[in-house]
């Protein structure tokens, strides 16, 4: 028998019990649960007859003297004090599920704030209709749009769209999850898991490269850490630092996969009095000074395939102001590959020690590029049942986050929600505390997930007012799987509530 099928196993719903073990309904799985072991997912647990939440509630506290830094809040030592400076926020994090959806959520919590009466509805969500998003800086060719991305051999999502600077992943989703073989859907949900929750995860690319990525880190591309991203294009660098070469060199090439930019062509140069060199590109001609498509995507200057510049230089011209001795700096758009160049009599280019005069611009470039992280995105759509849990028409809710009237985080973390139907929101995961999301191995992410309004607000929109509670009853008391409250201390500058958009009336 496997450790997995030891811990828990399932059976008809309709039964209270298998022996000694307690069914937990926290989700679809229902797993039955012996005395002293958890589920499946780690989060519920049977402790003393009781099916017990293993991880803590985080209550997270803004103090108003620290300008609405989070700092830790730990209910176990509270005194029962109903007098407080500070604005306290009951969060998702280890709140518990709606499942099976018809119940209110786990906290129903009111307050007031500066004159301002909240209810924030607390859940946390399974989604199955979920994703990642992750942005990668780098010039580096890792793959070719649309290419499979995979983990432990799986499919988990595909390279996506490129953006300025980055490359793009989209990893997940319920094709994945549960349009697969059970692999993949394991793969892909521990994969996710792992990702928002800030971990190192190691993914390969069909045709591509391998990648090491983590929220907030370095990606490491083929075993190398990148340092940088690009400062622009090649075609923006030229116009950006055009007058800090002027009158140090004869011609000035920035190399890019992109858009590969020459200074005497550009109109930078020209708005400046760069006089022609009769240098020639080897690529497709865009306007003036703009190259497309001077070499492959690659792992080299500029995120070509190239490591010798010259490469991408055809004949030079001497009709039109090539001449011997013309002095040309070649440079990468993050100023990390940078090589001179001066013209033989024959018209040939030599290369030649780089010379002082010319480091600090090059330095500027480095200077000008943002360091190369990680960033990941979770990407959810609540527009599903779990809305159940806040109201008895779930529609109503949807209809209150889009007029603005009720304002959605995670774990206490503001989201951008998109226009259109439904609730589909995304979150910045180092934005929230650590380990802020779970799983269950149907399979399916478990995110955080918070919506506050006002109290009148709640109350036309149907809500459950007969289960709102206090902040201080649920220091006190918990939830209905004897939740422990502590803190998990949230990264500060997430303003907590909105009391400006909360304030004012909309209209449908």
């Amino acid at each position: 028998m496997s450790e997995l099928s030891e811990r828990f196993e399932t059976h008809d719903p309709g039964a209270a019990r298998a022996g000694e073990k307690l069914r937990c309904d926290a989700c679809p799985v229902m797993c039955y649960i012996a005395e002293g072991r958890t589920g499946a997912c780690d989060r519920y647990g049977n402790f003393g007859g009781r099916i017990v939440r293993c991880d803590p509630v985080a209550i997270l506290e803004h103090r108003a003297e620290s300008g609405g830094e989070v700092v830790p809040f730990d209910g176990r030592g509270w005194d029962g004090n109903p007098v407080n400076r500070e604005r306290r926020f009951v969060s998702a994090i280890g709140a518990g599920t709606t499942y099976p959806d018809f119940k209110p959520a786990p906290f129903i919590v009111s307050q007031e704030v500066e004159g301002v009466d909240l209810v924030t509805v607390v859940t946390e969500g399974i989604f199955s209709y979920c994703g990642v998003k992750v942005k990668i800086d780098t010039d580096r060719h890792i793959g070719s749009e649309t290419a499979i991305v995979r983990a432990n051999g799986e499919p988990i999502g595909h390279v996506t769209t490129a953006e300025y600077g980055s490359q793009m992943l989209s990893i997940g989703g319920v094709r994945h999850l549960t349009g697969g073989s059970k692999a993949e859907g394991r793969v892909t949900c521990d994969t996710m898991l792992a990702l928002c929750n800030r971990q190192a995860v190691e993914l390969t690319i069909d045709d591509g490269s391998t990648v090491v990525v983590q929220a907030g880190m370095p990606p490491v591309i083929d075993g190398r850490a990148e340092h940088r991203m690009r400062v622009g294009c090649g075609s923006a660098t030229i116009g950006m630092f055009a007058t800090q070469w002027k009158d140090l060199v004869d011609e000035v090439v920035v190399v890019d996969d992109h858009i590969t930019g020459v200074v005497s062509e550009h109109q930078a140069g020209k708005v400046i009095g760069w006089q022609d060199t009769g240098i020639k590109i080897v690529g497709r001609r865009s306007t003036p000074g703009r190259y497309f498509k001077v070499s492959e995507p690659g792992l080299g200057w500029g995120g070509t395939t190239i490591s010798n510049p010259l490469e991408i230089l055809g004949e030079w011209n001497g009709k039109k102001g090539a001449r011997p001795g013309l002095s040309l700096l070649m440079v990468s758009t993050t100023g990390e590959q940078f090589a001179y160049f001066e013209l033989d009599d024959e018209l040939k280019p030599v290369e030649k020690p780089f010379p002082d005069r010319l480091r600090k611009s090059v330095d500027l470039i480095e200077d000008n590029c943002e360091p190369a992280l990680c960033t990941v995105l979770f990407m959810g759509g609540a527009g599903g049942s779990l809305r159940a849990g806040v109201t008895e028409n779930p529609v109503n809710l949807t209809r209150s986050v889009h007029r603005l009237q009720t304002y959605v985080t995670c774990g206490g973390a503001p989201v951008y929600v998109w226009p259109g139907g439904g609730i589909t929101l995304m979150v910045d995961v180092a934005t929230l505390p650590e380990n802020a999301f779970g799983y269950v191995p149907t399979p399916a992410l478990v995110a955080p997930i918070e919506f506050t309004m006002r109290r009148d607000h709640y109350e036309a929109l149907g809500g459950y007012a007969d289960h709102v509670r206090s902040v201080d009853d649920v220091l006190a008391k918990g939830g209905e799987y004897l939740n422990e409250r502590t803190a998990i201390p949230a990264p500060s500058g997430n303003a907590w509530p909105p009391l400006a958009q909360l304030r004012r009336e909309r209209r449908t």
